[in-house]
């Protein structure tokens, strides 16, 4: 690996190191604030690792994520950390593998009606067992884990996320899911074996965005379906891989830090219209940028240097 590769990678691993050093020179709320935006850079780049190639539009994100955070709700009081976030792991896996079975050759409004469907579900389910079953509506977390080791925890799986799709890219795989994206029935002419490569890719991004709940549920000490089912969850993942381009390796990054900063401010100065405007900048984004923020510079450049 020689220049213009290595000299990428070494200033991520340098931004790397400054991140995890920022801790011990912030304050409080700016780790608080620095949990809300890495989770939501891992969601958006683990929605465009799927997502982005095979242009599948999944709003199950936040049906893996309220498993991964009520998976920690359940265990956290009878196996260690470790193991809970392994248990979350293997349940978000197991979900993932059941629901791509079933629904990977759907396409079009077809998978994003299911997706969507599969969310509510799954948040009803929640919500009955707890009323009926349990008797209770949510659960206590008691864990000894601090903000900053959640912020560490959340940036070391964003790394691995950026290294899991950099690396698919550079693979017979990311060339398969290009010509998929493309035409699936090309890819099939081709001999790609298109529902075991989309199963394996759709089961890699659940396994992670379950892993995002997981570690973020210590910081709401009390969760219940209607915080960690939120909707409002997978929109705003939608929005952020959108906008930054969700067939680019650092498109979800440069869209998820922007629009979280802008959702923070509107959600605390206007929380009545919130929703409105999350509508409006959804759309905006669709009309104006829909292949992304990163396509569109990179369209502008190369028309600057034709003429």
């Amino acid at each position: 690996m020689t220049g213009r590769p290595l000299i990428s990678l070494g200033l991520a691993g340098l931004a790397l190191v400054v991140l995890a050093a920022l801790p011990f020179f912030a304050g409080p709320y700016a780790v608080t604030l620095m949990i809300g935006m890495t989770g939501y850079v891992v969601l958006a780049t683990a929605w465009g690792l799927f997502s982005g190639p095979t242009r599948y539009v999944s709003l199950a994100t936040v049906a893996f994520f309220g498993i991964g955070a009520y998976t920690v709700g359940v265990f956290s009081e009878t196996l260690p950390y470790p193991a809970v976030l392994l248990v979350a792991a293997l349940i978000g896996l197991a979900v993932a593998l059941v629901v791509g079975l079933a629904t990977l050759r759907l396409a079009g409004v077809y998978f994003v009606v299911f997706t969507f469907g599969l969310a509510e579900l799954i948040r009803q389910l929640v919500t009955w067992y707890e009323v009926n079953i349990t008797g209770t509506l949510g659960r206590y977390i008691f864990l000894p884990v601090t903000p900053e080791g959640i912020y560490w925890q959340l940036l070391a799986l964003a790394a691995a996320t950026f290294l899991i799709s950099w690396g698919i890219g550079r693979t017979r795989w990311g060339l398969a899911l290009k010509v998929i994206g493309e035409d699936e029935v090309v890819a099939s002419h081709c001999g790609i074996d298109i529902t075991r490569l989309k199963l394996a890719l759709f089961a890699t991004s659940a396994v992670i965005i379950t892993l995002v709940g997981a570690i973020q549920a210590p910081r709401w000490t009390y969760i219940e379906p209607s915080i960690v089912f939120n909707p409002t969850i997978s929109f705003l993942t939608l929005i952020m891989a959108l906008l930054g381009g969700a067939d680019r390796l650092w498109g979800p990054l440069f869209g998820a830090i922007p629009l979280f900063l802008l959702f923070e401010w509107l959600s605390a100065n206007f929380p009545n219209h919130y929703p409105i405007i999350l509508g409006l900048v959804f759309i905006a984004i669709v009309f104006v940028l829909p292949k992304g923020v990163l396509a569109a510079l990179e369209a502008r450049r190369g028309s600057g240097g034709a003429r």
